[in-house]
């Protein structure tokens, strides 16, 4: 037997819905923070996604993550490196330069850990 129950829409907070695209709520558009959305909607956006969207992901503000991966170091590095909130890529481009001693530090930290973590994969 078979329930004549409607499925459910499943649906999401924005926060939740920005940190599943890699961006920070706070750089998304006014609508998108109102709302919710939905698990078709956060789909949709990830397999064709609006202009704001492009233009977040490719110009900025990026979050922690997404710093830690351009600057090739861990997100504790970005945060000992002193970086509390989100950048641009102009500023991340800026400061890969400018190539500060603890950024140096931090990507030959990470190299280690990548080493190691390879290491022990292959015992």
């Amino acid at each position: 037997m078979t329930s004549s129950k409607p499925k459910s829409v499943q649906t999401m907070k924005p926060a939740t819905a920005a940190k599943k695209l890699g961006v920070p709520l706070t750089a998304t558009p006014a609508e998108f923070q109102a709302g919710v959305v939905s698990r078709d909607e956060l789909n949709e956006m990830q397999s064709t996604p609006p202009d704001w969207l492009v233009d977040l992901r490719r110009n900025g503000p990026h979050s922690k993550q997404v710093i830690a991966a351009k600057l090739k170091i861990s997100v504790a590095g970005v945060l000992r490196g002193g970086i509390t909130g989100p950048l641009t890529t102009a500023e991340i481009d800026a400061l890969r330069a400018e190539n500060p001693a603890w950024l140096e530090r931090e990507q030959a930290l990470q190299v280690e850990v990548r080493k190691e973590a390879l290491r022990l994969k292959q015992r």
